[in-house]
C-alpha cells in the first residue's frame, strides 16, 4: 500500500544501519557466509518490486475498501485503546494469513519467495513477492474494515506490523528474556525459517507469539539443533524473476496437465504445498 511504502521508506535508514551492524558482527564469526552479495542485490530488488506492486494494488483496491467501509459494524473513534485493539486484531489476522500461506498453494506461491533463501539475515526480510496482491494477502485485512476501522488506519497498522518483522530476521540476536513469552523474536523466527523437520510450519507470529501458543503451532528454538534455512526443494536461485515465479510456474504446470478432473486441477492450485 502507498502508506506502507512511505512508512518503510521512512525507516529505511534504520534498516540500513542495522544491516551494517549485523554484517560487521557476522564478519567476526569464523567462516560466516551469511551475506552473499548476489543474494543481497536479489533481496533488495525483490523489495522494490514488492513495494511497487503494493502501490498499484492500493490504486486498484482502495475504492473497494472505501465501498466496503460503508457497511461497517461499528464507528470507532480513534484513541489509544481502539488503536491498541486494532494492532492486536490485525496481528491475529496476520497469524491466519501467514498460517494459510504455508498450507494453500495459491498463497504459498507468493510466500515461498520469502523462504527461498538459505541464509538468515536482515536482508532476508526484504525478500518479498510482487504477487501478494494477486494471491490475496489483502483479503485478510477486510475483517478490520468491516468491524469499523478506516482503511487508511488498517494500512498504517499493517505497515507497522511488517516493519517490526524486519528485526526478527537475524542470527546474531539470541534470546531476549521475558520478551520471548509474548513477542515474536529472532529466536522464534529462526525456527519459522528452518527446514528442519521438527521446525517446519511453526511460529507463524507477526508481532505476538501468543497466537502460536494458543493454536498449537509454537516450537521453541533448540540450542542443540543446527538450523538449516530455506525450502525443502533446495532452491538457490538469485534471479528476482526466477525467485518470484518459480512456484507459480510449478502449480500452473501441474494444474494444466491433461486428463485431470476439474476437482484435481483446483487441488493443484489450492491444495497443500508438496502434495500437488
Amino acid at each position: 500500500m502507498v502508506m506502507e511504502a512511505l512508512i518503510l521508506l521512512a525507516v529505511s535508514p534504520l534498516f540500513f544501519l542495522v544491516m551494517v551492524w549485523e554484517y560487521r558482527r557476522l564478519r567476526r564469526l569464523q567462516g560466516s557466509q551469511d551475506y552473499h552479495w548476489k543474494e543481497v542485490v536479489c533481496n533488495l530488488t525483490l523489495a522494490g518490486l514488492h513495494q511497487t506492486a503494493d502501490v498499484i494494488a492500493t490504486l486498484l483496491l482502495m475504492p473497494f475498501f472505501l465501498w466496503l467501509y460503508q457497511y461497517r459494524l461499528f464507528d470507532f473513534h480513534l484513541s489509544f485503546g481502539t488503536v491498541a485493539l486494532a494492532f492486536i486484531l490485525q496481528d491475529f489476522c496476520y497469524y491466519w494469513f501467514h498460517r494459510a500461506s504455508h498450507h494453500i498453494n495459491w498463497l504459498w506461491a507468493s510466500h515461498i519467495v520469502h523462504h527461498s533463501s538459505q541464509h538468515m539475515n536482515f536482508t532476508t526480510a526484504f525478500r518479498q513477492s510482487l504477487t501478494y496482491p494477486i494471491s490475496g494477502m489483502w483479503l485478510f485485512w477486510l475483517p478490520l474494515i468491516l468491524i469499523g476501522y478506516p482503511p487508511e488506519t488498517v494500512v498504517l497498522i499493517v505497515a507497522i506490523n511488517l516493519a517490526f518483522q524486519f528485526f526478527v530476521h537475524t542470527r546474531v540476536i539470541h534470546r531476549l528474556g521475558w520478551l520471548e513469552l509474548i513477542f515474536n523474536t529472532p529466536s522464534h523466527h529462526r525456527v519459522h525459517h528452518a527446514r528442519n523437520p521438527e521446525y517446519i510450519d511453526k511460529n507463524f507470529a507477526g508481532v505476538l507469539i501468543i497466537w502460536d501458543k494458543m493454536f498449537g503451532t509454537f516450537v521453541p528454538e533448540n540450542d542443540d539443533t543446527v538450523i538449516r534455512y530455506g525450502i525443502r526443494e533446495d532452491f538457490t536461485g538469485w534471479h528476482p524473476v526466477t525467485a518470484t515465479f518459480h512456484h507459480w510456474k510449478h502449480i500452473f504446470h501441474r494444474a494444466m496437465a491433461p486428463e485431470q478432473s476439474v476437482k484435481s486441477r483446483f487441488y493443484r492450485l489450492f491444495g497443500p504445498p508438496g502434495q500437488d
